[in-house]
């Protein structure tokens, strides 16, 4: 299974943004990773922005280059502005999922608890992060019984209330009602930039 086990840190500073979450290195260090990075710096060109922009998304959502083409290329078949189609297909990635409805505190916990077969989705068993959500879906955990302290303490720390997902509190399972509107993807990502990347 493929996934980045590099630095996070550096990845963080690289954009100067949390991408792996709250990060103690980016108020201590607040410039890019290397011996060059309190130097002063060039202005980027045009496709350096549009890489970097597509690597924040890659990064942010845990994929790397092989399956980010891959979905690219899903969402340009797809009806609709490819950019947010793009962004559509990785919210509805079922580790993605299990990380916003709060059931995990990170994405790579996430990631991490679906390949381990503690997830379900509308009762069966499935270990593909990947693994694509349709409206309707219900992801529960394997065996509520064996719901750790850190799972619990996760759902109790719960603060994304996201639109198109809904959670039961009491049945500890969350369903995707839809795909997400743009404007309620909190990531800050420019997804116009991305799909100019990959069009040249």
């Amino acid at each position: 299974m493929a996934r980045y086990i590099g630095p996070t840190s550096k990845i963080s500073r690289r954009f100067r943004e949390p991408i792996f979450g709250p990060a103690k290195e980016l108020k201590k260090k607040n410039y890019p990773p290397g011996q060059h990075g309190k130097g002063k710096r060039t202005k980027q060109s045009g496709y350096a922005v549009q890489l970097n922009e597509k690597q924040k998304a890659k990064y942010t959502y845990g994929l790397l280059e092989r399956q980010f083409r891959n979905l690219f290329e899903k969402a340009s078949r797809k009806k609709g502005v490819t950019g947010t189609v793009l962004l559509q297909l990785l919210e509805s990635r079922l580790d993605n999922t299990v990380y916003r409805l709060g059931m995990a505190p990170t994405r790579k916990s996430a990631r991490q608890m679906v390949s381990h077969k503690h997830i379900t989705v509308n009762g069966k068993v499935v270990n593909i992060p990947s693994y694509l959500l349709k409206p309707g879906d219900i992801i529960s955990f394997k065996d509520k019984s064996k719901i750790t302290d850190e799972i619990k303490a996760s759902i109790a720390a719960r603060q994304g209330r996201f639109t198109w997902l809904e959670w039961d509190n009491n049945l500890l399972q969350g369903k995707y009602l839809q795909a997400p509107e743009r404007e309620s993807i909190p990531e800050p990502i420019k997804e116009q930039l991305i799909v100019e990347l990959y069009s040249k």
